[in-house]
């Protein structure tokens, strides 16, 4: 019967491994928003200024620039942890330790007199996730196999969005009743959860002892690290840099999104000058807003089912520059909450458009004898690039007021479209089927 076929597929959400990836990946998503949105509200209920906290958008920088390090984390033994626990247990307790440690940390710090100590603190926080993505990517593959391979792929996202959703909002709420410091003592706590899971979980049977072995004397060889940056990090940039046309590619990279995420980093304090308590701000630029990402992602993949890739990006470019528009209106009518859900509604729909157009572009770019490297690089260095850029945007808020700088970011975002319009043009080497044959 072809329903209970259905049935018995959906039954691998039973599966052990996928359950333990669900909560893995509550662990992954949880310390993202705390020092992204959770923190800047933080930061600007204590009094800090709008440039120091567009400023703290740089202690992102190692989820961009995690693939450098991700060797040693997948060959180096941890000393005494790899022995009792196996080489990905024993580098998940580890980074978990340290993402414990450090949001304690930073949420026990004043940041009004120890401001550098606090931009340490969600520094570690931000590197220790970062590295702890690492090992559970791997830990999901090598425990999957063919079977729950896809519901494993469903499961990590899924968690990973509830982490997100328990540290922005949830955090948000708690902080509405309790100390901040208590709030993040509660996140820190909540990491526990990836511990608890990894403990019974197991070490992948895929890791035989001989093999962790040679793996982790490999790693004494420094040319087996050198031949690694070679294959993986300089072949494919310089394929990608052989091409004709890469630099104007390699902008528009950079620029597509910049408007958006200019915007973007400034939201949360913007919404608390506003005077927007922090219930309102968790139920509609949390819960609400979160919702009209799904959605906006389903329509930009439909979008680009039903018209192509190019067409789609001009749609989200377009629709992405309108939303900025809606952050100036919003500080033009103040603090009304009818005008937040429609700016944060249009605001993450067309942002999640844009994403999905975005990244079906970043893997068009991709030579298939390169794709996950080359994916990961040219990713990288657009969240990297965006990150460095949109850091300066709490100093512009301060300089220009909050009507005026919205509507910088308006203009932010027409380089982008001008490098669209340059790309696609008829004839022009940079379109993606072009240059990949080049």
């Amino acid at each position: 019967m072809p329903i209970r076929r259905w049935l018995e597929a959906a039954s691998i959400y039973k599966d052990p491994r996928v359950v333990a990836i669900l909560f893995l990946g509550f662990s992954s998503g949880l310390p993202l928003a705390l020092t992204g949105t959770t923190l800047a509200l933080w930061l600007r209920e204590e009094g800090l200024t709008l440039t120091s906290i567009g400023l703290f958008a740089n202690v992102a920088t190692p989820y961009a620039l995690k693939f450098l390090w991700a060797p040693l984390i997948d060959k180096m033994p941890v000393p005494f942890l790899t022995r009792l626990l196996g080489r990905r247990r024993g580098w998940m307790v580890l980074t978990q330790l340290g993402l414990i440690l450090s949001i304690i940390g930073m949420g026990s710090v004043n940041p009004n007199t120890h401001i550098e100590l606090t931009a340490l603190f969600a520094f570690l926080v931000a590197f220790s996730s970062a590295s702890q993505d690492i090992v559970i990517d791997a830990y999901r593959v090598e425990i999957s196999d063919e079977k729950s391979m896809a519901a494993g792929a469903a499961a990590i996202v899924f968690g990973y969005r509830i982490g997100m959703l328990v540290s922005g909002a949830g955090a948000l709420y708690l902080a509405s009743v309790v100390s901040w410091q208590l709030t993040f003592t509660v996140m820190a706590a909540l990491i526990l959860v990836g511990t608890i899971t990894i403990m019974i979980a197991g070490e992948p049977k895929t890791i035989t002892n001989a093999s962790s072995a040679k793996a982790d004397s490999s790693i004494r060889d420094l040319s087996t690290y050198v031949t690694w940056i070679r294959e993986a990090v300089i072949d494919p940039f310089s394929e990608f840099l052989g091409r004709k046309g890469w630099l104007p590619i390699l902008l528009f990279v950079v620029f597509y999104k910049f408007g958006d995420s200019l915007a973007g980093v400034m939201s949360t304090p913007f919404f608390y000058d506003l005077g927007f308590t922090k219930i309102e701000i968790a139920n509609v630029s949390k819960i609400y807003g979160t919702a009209a990402t799904f959605i906006g992602l389903a329509i930009g993949g439909w979008l680009m089912a039903a018209t192509g890739l190019y067409k789609t990006l001009w749609i989200c470019g377009i629709l992405q520059l309108g939303s900025n528009l809606m952050f100036a209106l919003q500080a033009l009518a103040g603090n009304d909450v009818s005008v937040l859900a429609l700016t944060v509604g249009i605001e993450n729909l067309s942002g999640g458009m844009g994403t999905a157009a975005f990244v079906a572009y970043l893997s068009s770019l991709c030579n298939v004898a390169f794709t996950a490297t080359q994916y990961a690089l040219l990713s990288s260095f657009m969240a990297t690039a965006r990150i460095w850029f949109s850091s300066p945007g709490g100093w512009l808020a301060e300089q220009l007021g909050w009507v005026q700088f919205f509507m910088v970011t308006v203009l932010a975002a027409l380089p982008g479209l001008m490098l669209l319009w340059w790309l696609t043009r008829s004839g022009q080497p940079t379109r993606t089927e072009q240059a990949q044959a080049k």
